[in-house]
């Protein structure tokens, strides 16, 4: 039975219950559908996120990323939210925000998704130009919590 812990964003599980519920699927047919249906629980991105500003450089489909940082602690918090045009991708935007949105800047920066992608079997299974595409994600949002870590300093 797939589990659904929620995280800090709304519809989508926690990254250790996305990893479970990878190992209990042994299709990659049936592990393409869960991705997809991961994209489906992305809350709408709001239209004023659709913009040139967010959107990621670097991959096939549109994807956009929205990042809101919180300063009421010591350490800045990050919230990502995004959306993309292809229901895959937007299945990977839902996985890469459940590891890294609501959490601290140093703690996104120490994250490791791409070890993740390749951790689910993602990579081998599927094209070189949607890998990428999760690289341009991971890259953009590593900037954004440097950027963040900046602005407190």
């Amino acid at each position: 039975m797939l589990r659904m812990t929620q995280t800090a964003t709304p519809g989508i599980p926690d990254i250790e219950d996305i990893v479970e519920n990878f190992a209990l699927l042994d299709d990659w047919d049936d592990r393409y559908r869960y991705v997809i249906e991961l994209g489906r629980g992305l809350p709408p991105l709001p239209d004023i996120d659709r913009n040139d500003g967010n959107k990621v450089q670097g991959c096939t489909s549109q994807v956009w990323l929205a990042t809101t940082v919180r300063h009421d602690a010591a350490t800045p918090v990050l919230q990502f939210v995004g959306d993309s045009d292809a229901h895959i991708v937007r299945g990977l935007v839902a996985i890469l925000l459940a590891m890294v949105s609501g959490r601290t800047a140093p703690d996104v920066l120490a994250a490791d998704p791409i070890a993740l992608f390749e951790k689910l079997g993602l990579r081998e299974h599927l094209t070189p130009q949607r890998s990428n595409g999760f690289r341009s994600m991971v890259s953009r949002i590593k900037a954004d919590a440097q950027a963040a870590m900046a602005a407190a300093a």
